[in-house]
């Protein structure tokens, strides 16, 4: 049987790997092999911890909960666009430069049209 911290761990990245979809705590313990009583267990430490969220869901004619990461893990996605990555004067780029950060209109624009499409998320919900 393996220990309690390695089935939180796997518990943890099953969660994480269905993303913002979430999971059913059903689906959590089915995977891990285990017993609905030990799903519970683990999606309330995890709670516990803030590592994930549960809410409330009625599937099939009976209440379960769907489980949420608070944090997703990182994506190369999040960075694709970012004129850092090409910029031929990124060796030189630094906040004690006259090439800065600070001063960097491409950087500006893309951290704008950034902040621009999550602003139009939240408005959408």
């Amino acid at each position: 049987m393996p220990r309690r911290t390695d089935l939180e761990q796997k518990a943890l990245r099953f969660i994480m790997n269905n993303g913002s979809d979430g999971v059913l705590q059903s689906e959590l313990w089915r995977q891990l092999e285990g017993s609905s009583r030990e799903g519970s267990r683990i999606a309330l430490k995890l709670e516990g911890k803030g590592l994930i969220r549960r809410e409330r869901e009625l599937c099939n004619g009976r209440w379960t909960y769907r489980l949420y990461p608070k944090r997703l893990p990182a994506s190369i996605d999040s960075i694709a666009n970012c004129p850092c990555l090409m910029c031929p004067v990124s060796s030189r780029c630094a906040s004690s430069n006259m090439i800065s950060p600070q001063n960097c209109e491409k950087l500006t624009e893309w951290l704008l049209f950034l902040a621009q499409g999550e602003s139009m998320e939240l408005g959408d919900s």
